[in-house]
């Protein structure tokens, strides 16, 4: 028994190590909806979307299983491997119960920027109360293995990363046209990375005009390019091409306006490959992990909308940028050396005004207007004023200590409110808190807003608009939000390391992602994981 043992203790560490991926690349693609891959596959090249599909695995049923469905909770739980009841990122901003104050996900005023003299670099992941499978590899790799997070937004640069990173890098737009960091990580910038900062980055590609790349007259997946529901560029006359980049970037917040094309994404496929050469990502024998998020997609899909010229070649021009980095990485790292997965942090539904007009269902819902109709009826039913502190992110927040200092019936109020909801047109559903807290939902849209609530951080009430409904005024664009297909409905593909060939329709949930790469990885699952590995992909 005890030789069983001795070889046993000698052979483990062999075989892990002989298994292990040398570098974990995290692709996401800001407002992907899983549509984007069928409807333009005839256009992609071989060597970008194909490649991963046809050599690696494709998850054809992942969604999200809880709302909203937005950026940072959109990355915390792919990362955390569970839903903002447990992260605690319930949206991007959200309104803070024990101050009274909206809160951005990343903020910290304790931190200063690096990179720059602005506000911007002040964030941190504090707000995170999950451990993210990054923070599980710097565990089990006695903090040897490097973890970089990399996204023109800092959200989506910073929760990905974790707690542990070594650091995370987003663009600082305006007149700055920089990467930027915060000191929560260094107190500086790696030289490299200030070299790449002096050789102004997003210059060139703010000196073009963005063309499409091919003749427009073949972008047959897309409606008119001169249509009513899009959102202009400021002084922009049509939302047509070519759009004149240079003409436009004064109007536009200078270098902010390259997020907003697909040149966004070529810049920072460029720190990826920078940051994979310069940090010598995947070169000894520990895992390291690059978190990549593509936010471009995201501004552009909230301008134009899915249907949009501007859409379609933004992927068109995306599938070149994967193809360029997956060649890099075979050639830096080696195809068995390095496991990429690719997902998005959410969908997005059609422009409403686009669906009303082609006879399907959709519509714009004012949540400003609701507070304030709110706050009339309950001072009319119970005699007080100021009951409602906050509406957003399609919950109504109440004063609570209104309420605790005058010992009011709070589930009464609640209720209230509820009733008064149901009958405002565009909402289909509503649930109080106290409601969540005593039952475990199982219809999935209500199951998606119960794993969407977190009890310290959410509100009262949540509702849930009809499929089609959007909190907006506007009429052109879109957004997302819901727990509706068109939101939850992501891509999530495999290549590389320990994966097989192949795909599948069974249902994959957003945090099996998480627990699929510690498992391939060989670390611990993070530590509020409700996820489970997705076997069928496992070589």
């Amino acid at each position: 028994m005890r030789k069983y043992l001795i070889i046993t203790a000698c052979l483990l560490p062999l075989l892990t190590q002989a298994q292990q991926p040398k570098l974990v690349v995290g692709v996401v693609v800001d407002q992907m909806r899983y549509d984007y891959l069928t409807r333009f596959w005839d256009r992609y090249g071989d060597q970008g979307f194909k490649k991963i599909i046809n050599n690696g695995f494709n998850c054809k049923n992942t969604h999200y299983n809880y709302m909203p469905t937005y950026t940072a909770p959109g990355h915390a739980s792919i990362y955390t491997g569970t839903t903002p009841e447990n992260h605690g990122i319930i949206a991007n901003t959200w309104f803070d119960k024990t101050t009274n104050t909206l809160v951005y996900c990343t903020s910290d005023n304790t931190m200063t920027t690096v990179g720059s003299t602005s506000e911007y670099g002040k964030m941190s992941p504090h707000r995170l109360i999950s451990t993210t499978m990054t923070d599980e590899l710097k565990l089990a790799t006695n903090s040897k293995g490097k973890v970089i997070g990399i996204s023109i937004k800092d959200r989506g640069a910073i929760l990905p990363a974790g707690h542990r990173a070594d650091a995370a890098y987003w663009f600082e737009g305006g007149a700055s046209g920089k990467w930027i960091s915060s000191s929560y990580y260094n107190q500086q910038l790696p030289e490299w990375l200030t070299k790449l900062n002096d050789s102004k980055p997003a210059e060139k590609y703010l000196n073009q005009s963005w063309e499409t790349l091919y003749p427009i007259s073949s972008y047959t997946q897309s409606i008119s390019d001169n249509n009513p529901y899009e959102v202009l560029f400021k002084t922009e006359k049509q939302p047509v091409f070519p759009h004149n980049l240079p003409a436009l970037r004064d109007s536009n917040d200078n270098y902010s306006l390259i997020k907003s094309t697909p040149f966004g994404n070529t810049i920072l496929k460029e720190l990826a490959m920078a940051t994979i050469e310069n940090e010598k990502l995947g070169q000894d024998a520990y895992t390291d992990f690059l978190a990549v998020s593509f936010s471009s997609p995201d501004y552009i899909g909230h301008q134009f909308g899915p249907m949009s010229v501007e859409v379609e070649d933004t992927y068109l021009r995306l599938d070149k940028e994967l193809a360029e980095l997956l060649s890099f990485l075979e050639k830096k790292v080696g195809k068995e050396n390095f496991l990429l997965f690719l997902t998005a942090d959410h969908g997005a539904v059609n422009v409403p005004q686009y669906l009303t007009d082609n006879h399907l269902p959709g519509g714009y819902f004012n949540e400003g207007l609701l507070e304030m109709e709110l706050n009339t009826f309950l001072s009319k039913k119970f005699n007080v004023e100021g009951l409602v502190a906050n509406t957003s992110n399609f919950q109504v927040f109440l004063n609570n200590s209104l309420i605790q200092a005058n010992n009011w019936n709070t589930a009464l109020i609640e209720n209230a409110v509820a009733e008064f909801l149901l009958q405002q047109e565009g909402i289909a559903k509503v649930i109080t808190s106290n409601a969540l807290r005593e039952t475990e939902l199982t219809d999935r849209i209500m199951a998606n807003a119960q794993r969407g609530f977190n009890p310290s951080r959410s509100g009262n009430i949540l509702y849930i608009l009809e499929s089609g409904w959007i909190p907006s005024v506007s009429h052109q664009g879109t957004t997302h939000g819901s727990p509706y297909n068109y939101d939850t409905h992501v891509p999530l593909l495999w290549y590389g390391s320990k994966v097989k060939k192949g795909e599948t329709d069974k249902l994959v949930v957003i945090p099996d992602i998480a627990a699929t790469v510690s498992s391939l990885i060989n670390i611990q699952f993070p530590s509020a994981c409700t996820g489970q590995p997705i076997n069928d992909l496992i070589k």
